[in-house]
């Protein structure tokens, strides 16, 4: 019997004050500036519970605690749910 996948990507929307973190640049040095700053994450749980772990300061980047506004749905919803390993893959491609 086939596995059930159920792990999930998902994006969040980040407040551009993150443009003032020195790390948060660093980080993401091929950012485009006029672009949208986001938080690419995968999870087991339902992306808009995960958003609200981060908010909480649950198992959370800081990134996301701090500046996250909303996830964004509509750039992650066609993938999901996806395996463990897929969902692995399409988060460090959309880290580029």
């Amino acid at each position: 019997m086939a596995r059930r996948h159920h792990d999930h990507v998902y994006v969040i929307e980040l407040s551009p004050d993150v443009l003032r973190e020195a790390r948060f640049k660093k980080a993401n040095l091929g950012y485009v500036p006029g672009n949208p700053c986001v938080y690419v994450g995968m999870t087991g749980l339902d992306p808009d519970l995960r958003f609200g772990k981060h908010k909480a300061g649950i198992q959370s980047n800081r990134f996301a605690r701090e500046y996250g506004l909303r996830v964004l749905p509509d750039l992650y919803e066609a993938f999901n749910p996806m395996a463990y390993d897929a969902a692995r893959a399409k988060g460090r491609d959309w880290r580029r």
